[in-house]
């Protein structure tokens, strides 16, 4: 990894670069880090002719920087980094803290923290790292959310945060939060989605092999026993592609059944296991994420939109794309779209 942010040339004029800090520490688990470092730090070839912006600058940031870091795993690394250039950047993501029950969080981080905010940087946190954020006061009177083990513990120790356990994350504008580990995946494609919009963030979803956008929240995945995967995966597989084809058709839990080769009762069972949602609420995300990419367009109306991703009328769009983005179709079309007046 490079030590800072190179300038990127798109046509002729050089663009600032929007600089990424993430926050390392001795004892972390590597999977949200790696996260971060996958989605704002990695080679991105495949968005060649879709950034209307340069993409980012990565720095990994710690109190001591150039001193050796233990990660889970029996492996070390070194950030190159420190607070004064984590305090600089235009987003800052803590991914955890190194003692959740604790309650010691490093004071470097939370002074860098406030700096950064004051300055105007989005602050963003993984997992834990919503009490690093809290403990700097960033929280305070705001919605925000944490791995569902830790809720109630984020509640207690910090009441003026008021806490969702249930939700991926939350955004607030400059300041958002996920629950744990995977969920900061969904939460950094939603940044990329902010910034670049969301056919790039589809474009990096795809090679992460994930959805660019999950339905649903957390509460989902609390008691819920790793299920084998059985013969009728394949079939279940199978039938979210045919959906996928035909996403602007009606589509009924029957007709996907048919598809995987199952009854209807049994293939309710499988997907469920499988994706730990049904399949329509499955469907209407993936109707959803179609529509990001059309609203961004200015062709097309709302209503044209609702029909060509296959919404029965632009109400129960606009119903089912307020409950899953948190605003209206309008409003992202306002905010994202490219030429739109």
């Amino acid at each position: 990894m490079a030590d800072g942010p190179v300038a990127v040339t798109i046509g002729q004029r050089p663009e600032p670069v929007h600089t990424i800090a993430v926050y390392a520490f001795d004892g972390m688990a590597p999977f949200e880090l790696g996260v971060v470092v996958e989605v704002f730090g990695l080679a991105r070839p495949e968005l060649s002719g879709l950034l209307a912006a340069p993409w980012y600058g990565l720095k990994v940031c710690a109190d001591r920087p150039g001193t050796p870091l233990n990660a889970v795993g029996g492996f070390s690394m070194t950030a190159r980094h420190g607070l004064d250039e984590l305090a600089a950047a235009d987003t800052v993501i803590v991914v955890a803290v190194p003692n959740t029950f604790s309650g010691e969080i490093s004071p470097g981080l939370v002074a860098a923290l406030r700096t950064a905010y004051e300055r105007g940087a989005r602050i963003v946190s993984i997992c834990s790292g919503a009490f690093a954020l809290a403990a700097a006061g960033l929280l305070d009177d705001r919605e925000a959310t944490t791995h569902w083990r830790y809720a109630e513990l984020l509640q207690q120790r910090y009441p003026l945060v008021r806490v969702n356990p249930d939700v991926l994350y939350v955004d607030n504008g400059n300041v958002l939060t996920s629950a744990g580990s995977a969920a900061g995946i969904d939460l950094c494609l939603h940044l990329v989605r902010r910034d670049h919009g969301a056919k790039v963030a589809n474009t990096v979803a795809r090679r992460f092999v994930v959805p660019p956008h999950r339905d649903g929240g957390q509460a989902q995945f609390i008691e819920a026993a790793v299920k084998p995967v059985e013969e009728e995966d394949d079939g279940i597989a199978r039938s979210m592609q045919w959906a996928l084809d035909h996403l602007a058709s009606p589509l009924t839990v029957a007709m996907l059944a048919r598809a995987a080769r199952m009854s209807d009762r049994s293939y309710l069972r499988h997907f469920t296991a499988r994706n730990g949602t049904s399949p329509m609420r499955w469907v209407i995300t993936q109707r959803i994420a179609a529509s990001l990419p059309l609203l961004e367009s200015p062709d097309g109306t709302v209503e044209e939109i609702a029909t060509a991703v296959g919404f029965e009328n632009a109400a129960t769009f606009r119903h089912h794309f307020g409950r899953a983005m948190r605003t209206s179709p309008t409003a992202y079309r306002r905010t994202f779209g490219r030429g739109v007046a």
